[in-house]
């Protein structure tokens, strides 16, 4: 195919709290916008922006874990620019082979940030997503999604301790730069943090007992910075790479063209 008839993507990541927006074409992606759900009054704007700034040809393409979060994303670019957005999973296949009995029941965002690392890779990986819920996810050499695990999120935890008990308080997650808790703030902070580090390390660690070998590990996600704030200096992370989930998105749509 002529590069300049390769199309270009609007990619939507339509998560549980928010709907993050991005023009890819082949490789080159543009910043990430993100949206609040419940907070869309913007949208519209967005979308116009993005899509102007796409030369014909182009397609609105979403991956969705949330069907209020669709239905609104829908609605907007009717309404912006009168163009209907394909759907991961409904209007389009899968983009990754799984070893799953359902793989329709998986998060969406699981399978594109999967295919968007094994994409770039090649090689058996790891990605893990720390956004409302923790997804930390497994592909092997043959680029075959296995599954992975499911935790609740950074946010999810510290408010679940604040509403389940009497005293604790409502903390915001950081990056702790102390590994004893001082006082009831700091011992929240983390058992949050350290918590999800060391469970990324240990089903990192199940997980290459299974293959074989060490998978390469990615993060993606918005408290993948406070998971691995350093990714050139850790031992256990290759990379944090904001927008897999948008490279995704695009992915599955361009596998489209190859069939």
């Amino acid at each position: 195919m002529d590069p300049e008839q390769i199309p270009g993507v609007l990619a939507c990541d339509v998560g549980n709290t928010a709907i993050h927006l991005a023009a890819v074409r082949e490789d080159e992606v543009s910043p990430v916008r993100t949206f609040r759900i419940g907070e869309l009054t913007e949208i519209g704007g967005a979308l116009r922006e993005l899509w102007g700034g796409l030369k014909p040809p182009r397609k609105l393409v979403a991956g969705s874990v949330n069907p209020v979060g669709l239905k609104a994303l829908e609605a907007a670019a009717q309404v912006a620019l009168n163009e209907p957005v394909l759907v991961i999973g409904r209007d389009l296949p899968l983009p990754i082979e799984t070893d799953l009995p359902h793989p329709a029941g998986i998060g969406v965002d699981r399978l594109c940030a999967a295919v968007a690392a094994f994409d770039r890779l090649g090689v058996a990986c790891v990605v893990a997503d720390f956004g409302t819920a923790i997804t930390i996810d497994c592909i092997n050499d043959e680029g075959v999604f296995l599954g992975g695990a499911i935790l609740p999120g950074l946010g999810m935890g510290a408010a679940g301790l604040n509403a389940g008990t009497a005293q604790l308080p409502r903390v915001e997650p950081s990056v702790p730069d102390w590994v004893f808790g001082k006082d009831t703030h700091q011992a929240i902070v983390g058992g949050l943090v350290y918590g999800a580090r060391g469970a990324l390390r240990a089903l990192v660690e199940s997980y290459a007992t299974e293959i074989g070998h060490w998978p390469v590990v990615i993060l993606t996600g918005g408290d993948a910075k406070l998971i691995c704030p350093h990714p050139d200096q850790s031992e256990l992370v290759q990379a944090v790479v904001d927008d897999l989930v948008l490279r995704g998105v695009a992915i599955a749509y361009y596998r489209t063209l190859l069939k």
